[in-house]
């Protein structure tokens, strides 16, 4: 297997810009040479952020790759390999900065130092303030290195930094937005497991929520953009369900199958099926079996 190479710019031997502490260049200028793929490479002593700003393509992260689209920032912690493959319609830039210039080092106990320590892909909503925000500072960095004009050191520093801290805003938001889509789906395997033990003794959607620990309106919350149903829908639905396959596979009576779900009056029973499908169970029965040829 051959070595991953170490560069301070992909392609420029390491160590021949000592001078550098930030370089500022878009990403066709560097990705035009080398076909639009940049190959698996690293850097010792440079953090480097690339803005996606048009065009797609991919990263590579170690083993990992991951997806880009426009309107995101790639940032990438020393010492990691790493590779692009870029459309040609590819648009935006790419920052290099000495990891000494950064105000917090990577790896360090603070959340923005462990942060740092990791690459990241963060996409950067256009509706977003912050978002917005980070874009056009790094527009204006970009602007501000081509410029060379006095000041112009102090204005980098303070656009990477103001950059970065917003990125890390961001991406902290939408990895607890992730965390929460998780934790919400195992609530909604567990409801769906318990709606599957309790259902015939027709318990309300409280005890449901009850027994996940939260609230019915917030259990209500989870369950309906998850499912496009209100918690009590669900428990209904699966009822429903259940009272159909008995009334189609089964030969016990209307009453008798009502009687099971908890309805103790055959007429609630029928009233509550009639509601739920616009038939009543005797019906429903009739015309399924028809169907089916049974």
């Amino acid at each position: 297997m051959n070595s991953v190479p170490t560069y301070d710019l992909y392609g420029e031997i390491s160590g021949a810009k000592t001078e550098l502490w930030l370089h500022c260049e878009t990403i066709p200028s560097r990705s035009r040479l080398h076909h639009w793929e940049i190959r698996l490479h690293r850097h010792e002593r440079f953090f480097q952020i690339l803005y996606i700003s048009a065009g797609a393509g991919d990263v590579v992260f170690g083993d990992n790759r991951q997806a880009i689209r426009p309107h995101s920032v790639v940032t990438v912690p020393p010492g990691l390999n790493h590779g692009f493959r870029f459309s040609k319609d590819i648009d935006g830039l790419v920052v290099t900065t000495l990891l000494s210039s950064l105000k917090t080092i990577p790896g360090d106990a603070s959340r923005f130092g462990e942060w740092l320590a990791e690459p990241h892909v963060t996409w950067l909503d256009p509706s977003n303030e912050d978002a917005a925000y980070i874009a056009m500072t790094l527009r204006r960095l970009g602007r501000t290195f081509d410029e060379r004009r006095q000041g112009r050191n102090d204005l980098l520093d303070a656009y990477l930094t103001s950059a970065l801290q917003l990125t890390f805003r961001l991406s902290s938001q939408e990895g607890e937005s992730q965390g929460s889509a998780r934790e919400n789906e195992r609530r909604i395997e567990l409801l769906n497991d318990l709606i599957q033990r309790h259902f015939r003794s027709r318990k309300p959607a409280s005890f449901y929520a009850e027994a996940l620990g939260i609230s019915p309106t917030h259990l209500n919350r989870i369950v309906r953009p998850m499912t496009g149903q209100g918690t009590h829908e669900l428990i209904t639905r699966k009822l429903i369900d259940e009272a159909k396959r008995e009334l189609v596979f089964t030969f016990a009576s209307v009453q008798e199958i009502g009687d099971r779900f908890g309805f103790a009056d055959p007429a609630y029973f029928s009233r509550f099926f009639l509601k739920e499908t616009g038939e009543t169970p005797r019906a429903w029965r009739i015309a399924q079996r028809k169907t089916l040829g049974l």
